[in-house]
């Protein structure tokens, strides 16, 4: 199967863009061909050729087809070469992992599809009009099934071979697939000894099948692609905002997957998703994903289908850690909501100025779905503590298109509403747009654009009204997250203090307005009754170069509330930093000026500042204190004020 990308678009931006193969065998295997057609015909289940189990299926029929790496290869070949004599078979499938590579040209078969994800199975097959998709979530699947809504003819499904009850398992995929096998009116199934026994609500009776074949294939193994600079970046801003003791639901994304690399200083890890991978693994044998703080299923990693190599196979193996379930269980949001700290992350392809998601197309291609991606969305952040995080490259490869526009294309369809939206992350850094108003969404993110594409977004912003139109966005180039740091104050109140952006005009609003008389004209050397927007931006709009801007911020990313700020701009003539302070009274007195300060001075001196300089009132006794725990101050009096310089 090739990449599950477009040409055009970089790895990291693409929502599934890992590589499926066939491996080795997996290792320890208990099977023979002989063992299962002995233990089949023990259950009194004759094994079939493959020509003789689908002669059944008619003209007309809807046939379901078991999902990526459980897809019944040798069952879909038969078809395919049974295709030519039929007409108008419907085949209805959600991923098939490479199964469809072999058959006839679109023009030699009768078939017709069904997807409800466009891979590369199925990417000719759109364009040519032998296949429709079907942007539906894959949480409602087996109830469209169930209700009789999709009626299926029969289900074609892949298996282990029987356990000493005569239960066989669907392995690694049981998503949609078990709702096609109970309410299909024939089931097909294609033996493999080389498929795990999963537990959880796997297992199916031999009684239910209507025809077996066996077919001694290796498992198919999903493989990601390599990492690279820009899908790090992203995973690195997508891991500073999960906590320990959280639940994770992680898709199958690089970006995701890749996400775990940077989260084994995390504790207490859990997993509530769609789908697993090998990413998990390392996370689980050093000890960080336990499960123990889950609510739901505890210390049980609970997916509906699984997409790896052997390695991952032979730990799900009748492995009673892992509990696969439908996928209606999985994405029912009750139980997204009773997790803790339940967190989603996807991917995406693009965004608009207005927070509205297309996840599914590009510039009207399909690539990818909506699986399961709006119900994890909508329920995590209901959890308690939980997060909901969408996740996309910001350009286009060669950086010529912005993937952040200012409206979504003709034929990209919104897959995640704006009224949804929490968290979005490039390799700029993340906005936080939930609750958010129009002009705050469209700034936070053309903050986290390209900087080569933010003038035209400003411009764009500016044209729709989003924004005001004097607006300036001093910002060129990427938000410095490494800046962001955590301090205890005096009391143990934990507080943040990182680099602020153009979007925190509120904050500094609110901490203007929560500021003494005396304290605003220690600050500004005049008394000042009001801090309009065009004002407040002077203290938080900077370019991260020339001038710099610290907020300190308690809450959280979500709703974090500015305590205090430092600033400064630089004097070209003697390369020095002015720096003011301001810290919300009741947070004065905590240590909290200090450790601004510190961040304050540590970045001038990495900037290459020659040092910090500070006019002070003589009455504004707390800021002469302060500046002077710095070492190399020099103090002197210039009319009535203080002039004060440190040199680093």
């Amino acid at each position: 199967m090739a990449e599950l990308r477009p040409p055009d678009i970089p790895v990291a931006a693409s929502p599934a863009t890992e590589l499926p193969r066939t491996s080795k065998a997996m290792e320890g295997k208990r099977f023979s061909r002989r063992n299962v057609e002995q233990a089949l015909k023990g259950f009194g289940k004759e094994p079939v050729s493959p020509e003789r189990a689908l002669s059944g299926i008619s003209s007309g029929d809807r046939v379901f087809v078991g999902t990526a790496c459980a897809t019944p290869r040798l069952l879909l070949e038969t078809l395919g070469e049974l295709s030519q004599r039929l007409h108008d078979v419907q085949v209805i499938s959600f991923l098939t992992s490479g199964a469809f590579s072999d058959w006839k040209p679109a023009s030699e078969t009768r078939c017709r599809h069904v997807v409800f994800f466009a891979d590369t199975d199925h990417r000719e097959l759109l364009k040519n009009g032998r296949a429709q998709y079907a942007p539906i979530s894959l949480a409602h699947l087996p109830e469209l099934i169930t209700k009789g809504t999709m009626p299926l003819d029969a289900a074609l499904v892949q298996v282990s071979p029987p356990d000493q009850h005569g239960y066989v398992s669907l392995g690694v995929s049981v998503d949609t697939t078990l709702a096609a096998v109970e309410h299909a009116a024939s089931v097909i199934a294609e033996v493999n000894p080389n498929m795990p026994f999963t537990c959880g609500e796997s297992t199916i009776s031999l009684r239910r099948f209507d025809a077996l074949i066996i077919e001694d294939r290796p498992v198919i193994e999903y493989v990601h692609s390599l990492e690279n600079h820009i899908s790090s970046s992203i995973a690195r801003y997508v891991s500073s905002i999960i906590d320990d003791h959280s639940t994770l639901q992680i898709g199958l994304g690089r970006v995701p997957n890749e996400m775990l690399k940077f989260l084994k200083n995390r504790r207490n890890l859990g997993i509530h998703s769609d789908v697993i991978t090998d990413s998990l693994l390392d996370l689980i044998e050093e000890g960080v994903i336990t499960g123990k703080a889950k609510t739901l299923h505890q210390e049980k990693i609970v997916t509906s289908y699984c997409m790896g190599t052997d390695r991952l196979y032979r730990m799900v193996d009748k492995n009673p850690m892992f509990c696969f379930l439908p996928i209606d269980a999985v994405c029912n949001p009750s139980a997204i909501m009773a997790n803790h700290r339940m967190v989603s992350v996807t991917q995406a392809w693009t965004v608009d100025l207005t927070g509205q998601i297309c996840a599914d197309q590009f510039k009207g291609e399909l690539y990818s779905g909506v699986s399961t991606q709006l119900e994890f969305h909508r329920y995590a952040p209901r959890s308690p503590g939980g997060k909901s995080i969408v996740c996309l490259c910001s350009t286009t490869p060669d950086q010529q298109e912005s993937r952040i526009r200012p409206r979504l294309l003709e034929g990209e369809g919104v897959a995640i509403p704006r009224s949804e939206v929490h968290f979005v992350v490039t390799e700029y850094g993340y906005a936080y747009l939930f609750g958010k108003t129009l002009q705050d969404r469209a700034l936070s993110l053309i903050e986290i654009a390209h900087p080569a594409h933010r003038s035209w977004l400003l411009a764009e912003a500016k044209r729709m009204g989003l924004v005001a139109r004097d607006m300036t966005l001093m910002s060129k180039g990427a938000y410095p997250n490494s800046e962001e740091h955590t301090h205890r104050l005096k009391g143990g109140q934990k507080v943040v203090i990182r680099p602020a952006r153009a979007s925190d005009v509120i904050g500094i609003q609110d901490l203007f307005y929560n500021l003494s008389p005396d304290d605003v004209y220690t600050r500004f050397f005049y008394k000042l009754s009001s801090l309009p927007g065009s004002m407040a931006q002077q203290l938080c709009n900077v370019d991260y170069d020339k001038e710099m801007a610290f907020v300190a911020v308690i809450g959280g990313p979500e709703h974090d509330r500015v305590i205090g700020t430092s600033s400064y701009s630089v004097n070209p003539v003697d390369n020095l930093g002015e720096v003011a302070y301001m810290i919300r009274p009741d947070f004065q007195g905590k240590g909290l000026g200090s450790a601004l300060q510190q961040c304050t001075a540590d970045y001038a001196r990495k900037q290459g500042l020659r040092g910090l300089k500070a006019d002070i009132l003589p009455d504004n006794q707390k800021m002469l204190r302060l500046i002077q725990k710095l070492p190399n101050v020099k103090r002197s009096r210039e009319f009535d004020t203080y002039e004060v310089i440190v040199r680093f």
